[in-house]
């Protein structure tokens, strides 16, 4: 349901059969979410499958370090923000929870990033891109729910594009479908301009502990070739999307112009009144682990 307003958003809650109350716009599930009760888990149970590090090498790539549980399909893949690494809070949830359900997983580092190889000042969203597509192609067995955390979210949609037949379902968290580029135009121009003679911005953010995060001109350039709100986005998946209303970095309308704009027919915007641009927080998680479930029943259901 593309382009949903908070009235429709109101009446989705997909932790509903785990009796949660906890989420502020989100009441009243209908019978669908009741379903199959024996494998609801109770909160976040404690991981019953541990995972090792491991690296994809690639030719004339960086290798891309990852961790995988092998289980049951869908698989679920994490994608995360922008150099943020794997063990990110939600990425070790998620972990947690596809463990619980005995479902596949894999989450990775971006060339560049954590303990994968490559240089980060020379990476862009192209070469991410490139990253996403590999763990689909050479690690991933069958089809797949990808869970896109802000710059995940918009490379999610360019690996829907690209694997249409292997990628099931989105799950964007703080989608940031062009969102460097985005707020780099909202700049002045004496700004912009004195940006690319410097050939870095210098854009603040108080998720870095320098307090910004160094972006080299280039990547923003690059990044240009990869936007997607300017055209229909031709994804046809099931498509959920979480987003805080208090997100300084992502704005929330961002989820809701990506609904708009995306083909598929089926996509829920779903937002938390008081969560920021990290959604961490202990209902936050939930929310993102329910959605996961309710998607995967879903996809159990279409193929039965």
């Amino acid at each position: 349901m593309a382009g949903l307003g908070l009235a429709s958003v109101a009446a989705w809650d997909p932790c509903r059969r785990w009796g949660s109350t906890a989420f502020g716009f989100h009441r009243g599930l209908s019978a669908l979410l009741a379903r199959k009760p024996e494998r609801t888990p109770r909160g976040l149970p404690a991981c019953r499958q541990k995972s090792s590090v491991s690296f994809l090498s690639r030719p004339d790539l960086p290798n891309l370090a990852y961790k995988r549980l092998k289980g049951k399909s869908p698989g679920i893949i994490f994608i995360p923000g922008y150099v943020s690494s794997m063990n990110g809070t939600k990425a070790l949830a998620v972990e947690e929870f596809c463990s619980s359900l005995g479902h596949a997983y894999i989450r990775f580092d971006y060339s560049g990033v954590g303990n994968s190889d490559g240089n980060l000042q020379e990476c862009t969203v192209g070469r991410w891109r490139k990253d996403v597509l590999s763990i689909i192609d050479d690690l991933a067995v069958g089809p797949q729910i990808l869970v896109g955390s802000s710059l995940g979210g918009w490379l999610m949609f360019h690996a829907a594009i690209a694997r249409p037949q292997k990628v099931v379902a989105l799950i964007g968290v703080a989608t940031a479908v062009d969102g460097v580029v985005t707020q780099f135009n909202q700049l002045p121009v004496e700004v912009k301009k004195e940006i690319e003679m410097k050939g870095v911005w210098n854009m603040p953010s108080k998720y870095s502990e320098e307090g910004f995060y160094h972006i080299p001109y280039s990547f923003i350039k690059e990044a240009e070739h990869h936007c997607l709100l300017h055209s229909p986005i031709p994804v046809n998946c099931p498509i959920r999307l979480l987003h805080g209303m208090k997100d300084d970095i992502v704005p929330w309308h961002t989820s809701m112009q990506v609904a708009d704009r995306v083909v598929s027919r089926d996509v829920d915007v779903i937002l938390r009144k008081d969560s920021d641009h990290r959604m961490k927080e202990k209902a936050d998680i939930q929310l993102l682990v329910c959605t996961i479930d309710d998607l995967i029943d879903k996809l159990s259901t279409v193929v039965n």
